[in-house]
């Protein structure tokens, strides 16, 4: 799951147990942008190998996480994003990850696209 929003001070993505009483693993901490810190983390996909995609709204960006949750490498960067990665969608066969990438402006979703990449 994803947890942290804009005037959070913790920022991350966890692992959480079956019931949802307990964190088991996590990944992210202090909100940032440095390798390891996350801005809005929004939206995730995983693969059948169980690896994450994170969309990290705010650092525009996604990353790709182990399925223990460490880093493993930047996958999309805000080069190749027009606005924010607002919600992801994985398609495990082709292994093509479709990023919704949206522009938010006074407030309100104003106009978006989906950016495909191969994985």
């Amino acid at each position: 799951m994803c947890h942290g929003g804009l005037v959070d001070a913790v920022c991350r993505v966890c692992k959480i147990s079956a019931d949802g009483r307990h964190i088991i693993k996590s990944h992210g901490g202090q909100r940032g942008s440095d390798i390891g810190q996350y801005r809005v983390p929004a939206h995730l996909a995983v693969d059948n190998n169980e690896s994450v995609f994170v969309g990290d709204v705010n650092n525009r960006r996604v990353t790709l996480l182990s399925p223990t949750l460490d880093y493993i490498r930047q996958v999309v960067s805000r080069d190749d994003l027009k606005w924010k990665p607002d919600r992801l969608c994985l398609d495990i066969h082709r292994r093509r990850l479709y990023v919704a990438d949206n522009e938010y402006k006074d407030d309100k979703w104003t106009a978006g696209r989906v950016v495909v990449f191969s994985v």
